[in-house]
């Protein structure tokens, strides 16, 4: 007898609480605020992505158009790096990331890089083997640059897609392509 008692106070209790209104703002709150804040994290970190990119491109062809035009002969790869940087204010600690490659292309076939970007990882000790050939005279090369950059919001999956390092950072890739004055 006590254990329907029991049973029946416990039901009516239970039914007035799925009756009561209150406190369901907050749930919504719980459920969508969390998704909105991601949506807004993953926002910021896609703008500062295309900005970092749109200006490792514009110093690529800054120094692509100094190089074109004869003004820096024929740099090695540590005082190209060097020149792109300097063309590339907003990459942070940019010498250490930036990794350059230069190939001649065949201008009967035009066949372009079809292999991944060289890129520097930070977690490898040492620099990977890199493609750097500026050419003859009156020879078509290509110029491939990569950067390594570390996420704002790491947690936003923004970066999902793109390639990264063990550390986690991403890549951003940039090309460009020049022919050698004939001499």
């Amino acid at each position: 007898m006590m254990r329907r008692v029991l049973s029946r106070l416990a039901r009516s209790r239970l039914a007035r609480a799925f009756r009561r209104e209150d406190g369901t703002a907050s749930i919504e709150f719980v459920i969508f605020v969390p998704v909105v804040v991601t949506i807004f994290m993953a926002s910021v970190e896609a703008g500062f992505y295309m900005a970092k990119h749109v200006m490792m491109e514009r110093g690529l062809d800054m120094v692509m158009r100094d190089l074109r035009l004869g003004k820096l002969g024929k740099p090695d790869h540590d005082e190209l790096r060097t020149l792109i940087c300097h063309a590339t204010p907003m990459l942070k600690d940019c010498e250490s990331i930036l990794m350059v490659e230069m190939r001649p292309m065949s201008m009967l076939t035009f066949d372009m890089m079809t292999d991944p970007a060289t890129c520097i990882d930070r977690g490898e000790t040492g620099e990977p083997d890199i493609d750097y050939d500026t050419g003859s005279s009156n020879e078509l090369v290509i110029v491939r640059i990569c950067a390594i950059q570390d996420p704002i919001f790491p947690s936003t999956g923004i970066g999902l897609q793109l390639r990264a390092d063990a550390q986690g950072g991403y890549q951003m890739v940039a090309a460009s392509i020049f022919v050698n004055e004939p001499d």
